[in-house]
Formats: structure tokens, C-alpha cells, sequence
């Protein structure tokens, strides 16, 4: 990877979207070149596809909820991939200690998270749950 390559992937950090042939004026090479580049990234990995980002107006407005969940070891396999298949469980950890996961949720409603709760609590083999809805963020990155 060179350092036009470099400024390939920071603008493409920027705006996802922005076209090959405005990404090829920027750095000053053919609209090709850039496809060939991009390509070439995605083959090695560097790249693994592209994404949307929720503007922060938007983003400030969801609800989180983390959920401690305790889960019959025999059903974990099969409770994490349905807990996967869940629009609103955005991320899933294994964890030590008295639980073996920790789902996020972001929704924009109340309705939505307790809707989102009972999904979880139905799935066979989750024995437990703690909920703690996140009341602001002091640091994020």
C-alpha cells in the first residue's frame, strides 16, 4: 500500500460515495486507475465493503440499551445467531464473569428496545437478563 493509496482509503473514509471519477480529480489520476485501486484493496482485504454512517443528529437521537445476558452453554451457538439476525442488536460480546454476553441495542423508541427485549428472552437457553438503558454518553469514539 502507497501513500496514494493512503489518500484513496482517507477519502473514501469521508464520503463512501463519492464517485471514481471525482476520487481520480483529487488525485490526479485516470477514473480507471481509481476503480483498479479500489478493486485491488478490496482483493487484500483492506477494504471490506462500504458503509453508511447515521449523521449525529440522528445517532443522538437513538436509544441504547445494554443487556447482560446469562445463557444455557448447550444454546449459546444457536441464541447468538439469532441474537445476529436482530436489526436493533447492533453489537454482541462474550464476556467473563457472571454472564457469558453483552448486547447492544440502539433503537429510536422505547417500544422498540422492549420489543427488541422480548425477542431476546424468548430465544431458548437465555436464563437471564439485566437491562441498563444508557442515559447519556460522557466519551465516545
Amino acid at each position: 500500500m502507497d501513500t496514494t493509496d493512503e489518500k484513496l482509503l482517507e477519502l473514501l473514509t469521508i464520503d463512501g460515495r463519492e464517485s471514481t471519477s471525482s476520487l481520480a480529480r483529487k488525485l490526479g489520476l485516470s477514473r480507471s486507475t481509481v476503480q483498479d485501486r479500489i478493486n485491488r484493496l478490496m482483493d487484500r482485504k483492506i477494504i471490506s465493503g462500504f458503509t453508511v454512517r447515521h449523521h449525529p443528529d440522528y445517532a443522538q437521537k437513538l436509544i441504547s440499551a445494554h443487556v447482560l445476558l446469562s445463557i444455557d452453554q448447550k444454546y449459546a451457538q444457536q441464541a447468538i445467531g439469532l441474537m445476529k439476525t436482530h436489526q436493533a442488536i447492533k453489537k454482541l460480546y462474550v464476556v467473563s464473569g457472571s454472564y457469558d454476553l453483552i448486547a447492544i441495542i440502539k433503537a429510536p423508541s422505547l417500544e422498540e428496545i422492549d420489543q427488541t427485549l422480548d425477542f431476546i428472552c424468548a430465544i431458548n437457553g437465555v436464563n437471564k437478563t439485566t437491562t441498563s438503558l444508557v442515559l447519556s454518553a460522557k466519551k465516545e469514539t
